[in-house]
């Protein structure tokens, strides 16, 4: 056959088979061993050539079931059979069925052998049938037809739809069925005996190969659902309704009574193991066509892993369970097809809870595996585990220790119990076994879902996007049932994972639980379900505390999530609390954070292992966190806290010093371990510049909320707070700086509430992380720039200025200080950010410290110096009231001075950048006045309507106005002297218009404030300065110190006015300014202050030294000098005078030039002007006299006396004044000046002043006052000389002013009713008030006299207005008073000025004797020459004889001029008057000795030549030709005969006397009388001799001659020196020795 083999060959023989066959079939009948294998041998060979027909094969099957029969050659029978099924498809029907009993049949025979080869043959038979069916639809493919519906009949036998092989497998798979079930097959016929073991796993490879056929025939479908269900249900009835520990009774209680129910069969492992097998294989492959079914088996499945089943159903059920979670489609069907569907089991679900109940009973249920448990359940800790750490790796909890095992590789189910099919006992199941099973049920469940619905997450993004491109409005739907199996699966994978992380005790376990958890926590986030989400993220939350710690977000969120407690087969099932394990590695021990201290934590190794899966859930799903950042932020914040982590630059968290937290204490282990986990923080906020808008707004609102908590529990106390969401908002807000603008109110306006916490840390840190960032912003390169986006700058900036609000100091430390830095990186960019940063620096209030407000001028300081230029211009007014407002501050004195140095060098800038300033505030200005147009309001600035440049310079001055009234008197010094030089030196820029304003609100606005509160200033004396700076005198009340605050402000003013006259000039209001100015100067001058009312004078002559502008070559210097006034008649304020800033102050030269030719402003010279300013010094002299009247007129007792430096002042101005007045100067004025320097001469001077100003008594000096006082009346009589005629009636007038002053130096004049010593006689500290000595006062004045008068003496006023007899009726005074004058020198100037002026003066009297104009004067002179000649007062004792004789000369001196000037034009003058000279001369020839003389000096005390004198002039006049009337001679007659009689009686007395005396020598005086009258009779012989004899009366004669007979009778005296002078008188008598010879004729006559 083998050589011969072609096709045709094998056709016809397998035609023949049949016979072909036979000898072999016939062989086998012997029965003989070796026959039958050979012939066995041979079919065989046949039969794998295939040549066998359907016939022969029959034949050959008949005879293989004969020799089963009789049990021969039992392998090679079953070699036969299957060699006879698989080589060919001939056999069908019954001959196959036979051949399929025939091995059944053999697998029940006792050989092992036979038996374990039959079950093989079995195997594969029941495959080729199968795969026969598979072949030949395979062939059909491509015929379609439709099979008639199936028929629901009874008798199985024949499926008439079905073709030949697949009616064999359909015979065949239903005969299976029928005898797992215990029935008699249909097919099969011929069976003996079956076990049901061996059918269930037939069924189960059948199902497993070849699911195609059941599911692609209905006639196989309907055998599932009618046939095997069913089955496999009924087979597991045991299983179900077995408790562990009920009665467990054999297998046959058929026939109990209805009382008692049947004892319940006992579970069979090896039947339900492979029931369990069947339906796995059922859901797996046919779960779509058996839903119903399926939802059956899953709920025994469930059932079965209850913890009243046998330990080893419970593993075989888990394993089962395990297989179906590594098929995450299989789970999504189920949840679609029950969960999903109203009124169905939700399966999926309850195959979650089962696995998490299940995991929980293994940790509750006592079991086999671990008695102790049992007991020790409610004792944490005390599990076999409490001795160390164990070294496997175990679950434990509460005691229970379940160790884990590798059961399988990561995501397939390789089972162990399911495949133990050769096990008819349940097998003892390890400890941990099940455990570790249903552990990795739960993480491939877990991985399945979410890697499946993260990949269909991916694919319908895609999908949605394209969507959307092509129906933009259409929405797209996704799927609803991801969304159901997360929520159906979330709660009990959560319980399960929850209670196996707390259980784990390895770090792999724990990882891949946390992985567990956190991919959960992720897809529940991408799949928008918060609840679940937030639950996950809570357990890992948990985990990473301590156990038990107090975390209320995390509590509150528990409990709201496990309140609903979920049941499983109607045993509740809670969540179970973590318990505190002993077990755990401590790594680290800190304290906890909450508001009230309380005792250390620990932190594991596996809290840190938790704490790492929630870092890198935020790292990694930042993005779906939405609300439940704030879970893990808090969670983070807390365990940063433990660990001792603070926040430092940027934000960053690093390693705390050990001091911060001396309870923190932590392992090497874990140290190696924080720098990287501060470092996965810090990327993790790193990496929220990846998160997509709303991500990135949980994130802060997340941070804002624990922030608010870490405030609310750092209230009340100053413990650390915690820093963690200040730090982290800094470092988000960092790395977020590109989309700065959607987080950034949400971030600033919370880290502003913190900067206001009152824990000081705290604040400190919300500061650092707002400048931070402020600064960070305006650093970042933004797209567009700062620089072109406002918006964006302002915003940046906005809360730098909310800062100013917060009161703590050390926050608006940090913001200036955060304003320098910005300052000095961003000061040039800032732009519209000015108004804002400024408004930052001056926000500064009296009660903050110094230190702030040290920093924040600081930033002033800088801004003025670098940044002016940079800002836009309308910020300059800002900087001004900025500045203005340190200068105000009261809390660092020098800060103030500073900053109106600022302000100097602001109003510097100002003036050099004028003309761009002006341009660009112009520019502003218009825009501005646009808007305000079309709004239709009125613009509000300060100053409007001055133009903006102008508005900006007024605001300055009024800035500094203020600080000019300021309490400090540094600062209103400083202030004043700053405004006065700003406006000195940049006012030109200003319009003149503006020139209005500052002349009247500013300048004018700041006197009145400065005289308001020098008024009613204090006058309580302070005693020092602050600190221990002592105050001068000067300075040591409020008053005093205002006093020189108003000095400052008046003499500003003035210069002012001085130097910008003629632009003031122009200014309507000139006049009323002027008028105002004179006010205030008159009021300062009338101050009860000596220092304000002598500068008030200073600033009144500064005003009056302006100077006309005169036309051509007159030059005002040279006018004033011709009048003989010094140029300058006074001391101009020095450059050290009180307050003076260091200005240079042009000359007047200077001035004048450049009014009359430089300065454009300067008007023409003309008459209006001239009457203008005319009108202009009249009110100044109305002032000056108002000032003068107030200030000289005495003042009720005790009152202010002004001081003589004062007065010397005034009187000092009115030379200067009078220049500019001179033209109208009237009668009447020069009264008024009259009374001024009157009044002002006669003002005393304090005791404790009057050593400075009072010369020594015996110095014969003016005071400057009085000095002045002369200067003014000379500059008048000087003026009145060289002007008009008209002026002349003025000397009388000048004339009387000095004669009161000459009275002065004997009388001195009374200042009210002031009690006044004089000073010869004060001690000086007795008086209070000093009369000065006024005598050199009164002979200056004398002289001053004389000499005008001979100027004068001519004219006719002087001549009408009686002005000689003034002069004489006031010498007489100090004449008559003579040796009792206050001071000697006096009488003797009275003496010799009336001399000179009688010399001059009589001439004209005597000229003017007609007019009677001199009539009065005469009798006054005879009164003068009286009273002076014959004083009463007494020389003093002693005088020496020297002075006497110069006394006497002067005498003699006046009765010379009597001689030269009067007697000889007696014919002019009147007759009383002669008469009273010759009286007088007759009294001063005889008596006019002192009756106080010595002895010795008696002969030269006589005033003997002043007699002689008398007596000569006397007998001159009388015997002179020139009588012109008889009268006159009959006077001088008259005398002679009284002189005459009266030497008769001297000498009848004297010779009487001599001769009573005796011995005794008379009284020197008698001798003395008869001496000088002996004398007199010599001098009468001597003048009688040179007379004219016809002058000389013969009665004269007759008495002369009388006289001899009594010096006759003197001969015989004893004094010699009578005897002497008798001589003398007796010689003469000679000549009357012979009677002359006209005597003869006349004789009679």
């Amino acid at each position: 056959i083998e050589n011969n083999s072609p096709t045709l060959q094998r056709m016809s023989l397998k035609e023949n088979s049949s016979e072909v066959v036979q000898p072999f079939l016939m062989g086998c009948g012997t029965k003989e061993p070796k026959i039958t294998q050979l012939c066995l041998a041979a079919i065989q060979r046949l039969m794998t050539h295939e040549v066998v027909s359907e016939a022969a094969a029959g034949n050959i099957i008949n005879m293989l079931w004969q020799l089963m029969e009789n049990g021969l050659e039992e392998l090679k029978l079953l070699q036969t059979v299957l060699v006879l099924l698989t080589t060919n498809t001939v056999v069908h029907d019954e001959i196959l069925s036979k051949a399929i009993v025939l091995c059944f049949r053999l697998h029940f025979t006792k050989d092992t052998i036979t038996n374990n080869t039959a079950a093989a043959t079995v195997r594969q038979v029941v495959t080729v049938v199968f795969e026969r069916m598979v072949a030949e639809d395979d062939r059909f493919k491509g015929i379609m037809e439709q099979p008639p519906p199936i028929q629901g009949n009874t008798n199985r036998r024949s499926v008439s739809t079905l073709r030949p092989s697949a009616k064999d497998a359909y015979m065949l798979f239903q005969d299976l069925c029928q005898l797992v079930n215990a029935d008699a097959p249909y097919w099969l016929v011929g069976m003996t005996e079956m076990t049901r073991t061996f059918g269930l796993e037939l069924l189960e490879s059948v199902l497993n190969d070849f699911p195609g056929v059941f599911l692609q025939h209905q006639e196989f479908s309907f055998l599932l659902k009618e046939r095997v269900c069913p089955l496999v249900i009924k087979l597991f009835s045991p299983n179900i309704k077995f408790r562990q520990g009920s009665s467990s009774g054999g297998g046959g209680g058929g026939g109990g009574s209805s009382a008692t129910p049947p004892p319940v069969e006992k579970p069979y492992f090896p039947i339900c193991m492979r029931l369990l097998r069947v339906v796995s294989v059922l859901i797996k492959h046919f779960y779509s066509l058996l839903v119903t079914e399926c939802e059956i088996f899953l709920s025994l499945l469930v059932k079965f892993l209850d913890g009243e089943k046998p330990q080893w159903l419970r593993a075989v059920a888990v394993e089962s369970v395990h297989r179906l979670c590594v098929h995450p489609h299989l789970l999504r069907s189920f949840c679609q097809s029950y969960d999903m569907k109203p009124h169905s089991t939700k399966v999926f679900r309850d195959i979650v809870n089962a696995l998490g109940s299940f995991i929980q009973s293994l940790f509750i249920t006592p079991n086999a595996g671990n008695p102790a448990a049992a007991n020790t359940a409610g004792a944490p800790g005390s599990g076999v585990a409490g001795s160390g750490v164990p070294t496997q790796a175990a679950f434990e909890y509460r005691g229970t220790w379940i160790p884990l095992m590798n059961v399988s590789v990561q995501g397939s189910a390789k089972a162990t119990y399911l495949e133990m099919l050769d096990k008819v006992e349940p097998p003892s199941i390890p400890e941990g076994y099940a455990m570790s099973v249903a552990f990795s049920a739960l993480l491939d469940l877990v991985r399945g879902i979410t890697t499946m619905i993260e990949r269909e997450l991916g694919r319908e993004e895609e999908e949605a996007i394209q969507h959307r491109e092509v129906h933009p409005d259409k929405q797209w739907k996704p799927q609803p049932v991801r969304e159901e199996m997360v929520s159906a699966c979330w709660c009990g994978l959560l319980a399960a994972l929850s209670l196996l992380l707390d259980a784990s005790t390895d770090e792999t376990a724990t990882e891949n639980i946390l992985k567990a958890e956190l991919t959960m926590a992720s897809l529940c986030g991408r799949l928008g379900l918060v609840t679940p989400r937030d639950a996950f993220i809570t357990a890992i939350c948990k985990a990473s505390l301590p156990p038990h710690y107090a975390l209320t977000v995390l509590n509150s969120n528990t409990s709201s999530l496990y309140s609903k407690a979920y049941s499983i087969q109607g045993q509740t099932v809670q969540i179970i609390s973590p318990s505190s394990e002993s077990h755990q590695q401590v790594v680290a021990v800190g304290q906890p954070l909450t508001a009230q201290p309380q005792g250390t934590v620990v932190l594991t190794a596996k809290n840190i292992q938790c704490m790492r899966t929630l870092l890198n859930l935020a790292h990694c799903h930042g993005a779906v966190l939405g609300t439940s950042w704030q879970l893990v932020l808090a969670t983070l914040q807390h365990l940063v806290w433990i660990l001792g982590l603070k926040p430092g630059l940027g934000g960053a968290l690093k390693p705390g010093r050990a001091a911060e937290g001396p309870s923190t204490v932590l392992t090497t282990a874990v140290m190696t371990d924080l720098p990287i986990i501060a470092n996965v923080l810090s990327r993790l906020f790193e990496s929220s510049q990846y998160l997509d808008d709303v991500s990135l707004h949980h994130l802060i609102n997340a941070l804002c909320s624990l922030s608010a908590e870490a405030m609310e529990m750092a209230y009340g106390n100053n413990k650390e707070p915690s820093l963690f969401a200040v730090a982290k908002l800094l470092e988000t807000g960092l790395v977020n700086m590109d989309r700065i603008e959607i987080l950034w109110r949400p971030l600033t306006g919370h880290l502003l509430e913190v900067c206001q916490h009152p824990n000081s840390r705290m604040r400190e840190w919300g500061a650092e992380a707002l400048t931070a960032l402020i600064k960070a912003g305006l650093a970042y390169k933004h797209d567009p720039p700062l620089t072109h986006n406002q918006r964006v700058q302002l915003l940046l900036l906005s809360p730098l200025k909310e800062l100013s609000n917060v009161l703590h100091a050390d926050i608006r430390q940090k913001q200036l200080e955060s304003v320098l830095q910005i300052l000095q990186s961003q000061g040039d960019s800032l732009g519209p950010g000015w108004p804002l940063v400024l408004g930052v620096i001056g926000a500064i209030r009296n009660d903050q410290g110094e230190s702030l407000i040290r920093t924040a001028f600081q930033c002033l300081q800088l801004v003025v110096t670098d940044f002016l230029p940079t800002m836009p211009c309308t910020c300059l007014q800002i900087v001004v009231d900025v500045a203005g407002s340190f200068g105000l501050q009261n809390q660092e004195l020098n800060i103030s001075l500073t900053s109106i140095g600022l302000l100097w060098n602001i109003s510097d800038y100002f003036f050099q950048r004028g003309e761009a300033i002006t341009l660009d505030l112009e520019r502003e200005e218009a825009a501005v006045q646009k808007q305000a147009r079309e709004r239709g309001e009125t613009l509000n600035r300060p100053f409007h309507p001055a133009p903006p440049f102008d508005c900006l310079w007024l605001c300055l001055y009024a800035k500094l106005g203020e600080l000019c009234v300021d309490l400090r008197p540094a600062v209103r010094k400083s202030a004043g002297q700053t405004l006065f030089s700003t406006i000195a030196a940049h006012g030109t820029l200003l319009q003149q218009a503006t020139w209005h304003v500052v002349v009247w609100k500013v300048l004018f606005h700041l006197l009145d404030c400065v005289r308001r509160s020098s008024t009613t200033a204090d006058k309580e004396k302070i005693e020092s300065g602050g600190g221990n700076i002592l105050i001068h005198h000067s300075r040591d009340t409020a008053e005093k110190q205002w006093a020189e605050t108003w000095v400052l402000t008046l003499a500003g003013v003035a210069r002012i006015f001085n130097t910008k006259r003629y632009l003031l000039q122009q200014l309507g209001d000139f006049f009323k300014a002027w008028e105002v100015l004179l006010d205030h100067i008159q009021s300062a001058a009338l101050s009860k202050n000596n220092e304000v009312s002598l500068a008030a004078l200073k600033s009144f002559q500064e005003i009056l030294q302006i100077v006309t502008p005169v036309r051509d070559s007159d030059r005002p210097m040279d006018a004033l000098a011709s009048l003989g006034v010094p140029p300058v008649l006074i001391d101009p304020l020095s450059a050290s005078g009180p307050g003076r800033p260091l200005v240079r102050s042009d000359s007047l030269v200077e001035r004048l030039t450049r009014y009359n030719g430089a300065d454009p402003q300067a008007p023409p010279p003309g008459e209006e002007s001239a009457l203008e300013d005319s009108a202009l010094w009249w009110s100044a002299w109305n002032t000056w006299f108002r000032t003068g009247t107030d200030s000289t007129r005495p003042p009720p007792k005790h009152s202010f006396v002004p001081s003589q430096p004062f007065l010397t002042a005034l009187v000092q101005i009115f030379p200067a004044l009078y220049q500019h007045i001179k033209a109208g100067f009237s009668m009447d004025d020069l009264r008024k000046l009259g009374v001024i320097l009157h009044g002002a001469v006669s003002v005393p001077i304090s005791s404790d002043a009057s050593p400075f100003i009072l010369p020594s008594y015996t110095e014969a000096v003016l005071t400057s006052l009085q000095e002045a006082v002369l200067t003014a009346l000379d500059v008048l009589q000087k003026a009145i000389c060289v002007g008009p005629e008209s002026l002349q009636v003025m000397y009388p007038a000048i004339f009387q002013q000095l004669l009161l002053f000459v009275e002065f130096s004997c009388k001195p004049p009374q200042y009210g009713k002031m009690e006044t010593k004089h000073v010869a006689n004060a001690k000086y500290n007795q008086a209070e008030w000093v009369a000065l000595n006024y005598v050199p006062f009164a002979e200056r004045s004398l002289e001053v006299v004389v000499d005008l008068y001979q100027k004068t003496a001519c004219h006719k006023a002087v001549i009408s207005e009686k002005v000689l007899q003034n002069i004489v009726k006031t010498l007489r005074i100090p004449l008559g008073l003579k040796y009792s004058c206050p001071s000697e020198s006096t009488w003797q100037l009275a003496v010799s000025s009336l001399l000179k002026v009688l010399s001059i003066g009589l001439p004209v009297a005597r000229q003017h004797s007609s007019s009677g104009k001199f009539d009065a004067m005469w009798p006054e002179l005879a009164h003068a020459f009286e009273d002076f000649l014959f004083t009463k007062s007494t020389p003093p004792d002693n005088l020496s004889i020297q002075e006497f004789q110069k006394n006497e000369a002067i005498d003699v001196e006046v009765v010379q001029l009597i001689s030269t000037e009067v007697l000889p034009f007696a014919n002019f003058i009147p007759k009383d008057f002669v008469g009273q000279i010759m009286t007088m001369l007759n009294k001063g020839s005889i008596h006019s000795q002192s009756s106080s003389f010595t002895e010795a000096e008696i002969d030269v005390r006589m005033r003997e030549e002043f007699s002689k004198v008398c007596f000569e002039t006397l007998l001159q006049f009388s015997f002179s030709n020139k009588v012109s009337t008889p009268q006159e001679g009959y006077i001088s007659r008259m005398a002679l005969s009284v002189l005459l009689k009266r030497s008769q009686d001297v000498l009848h007395r004297y010779v009487e006397d001599e001769r009573l005396s005796g011995r005794c020598p008379l009284p020197r005086q008698q001798v003395t009388e008869i001496i000088f009258v002996l004398k007199a009779i010599s001098t009468l012989m001597d003048s009688l001799k040179k007379t004219q004899p016809e002058n000389v009366d013969g009665g004269m004669w007759a008495q002369v001659i009388a006289l001899y007979p009594t010096l006759v009778e003197c001969i015989p005296c004893s004094s010699s020196e009578v005897g002497l002078a008798l001589k003398e008188a007796l010689g003469p008598f000679k000549d009357f020795m012979q009677p002359p010879v006209s005597r003869i004729h006349n004789g009679e006559s």
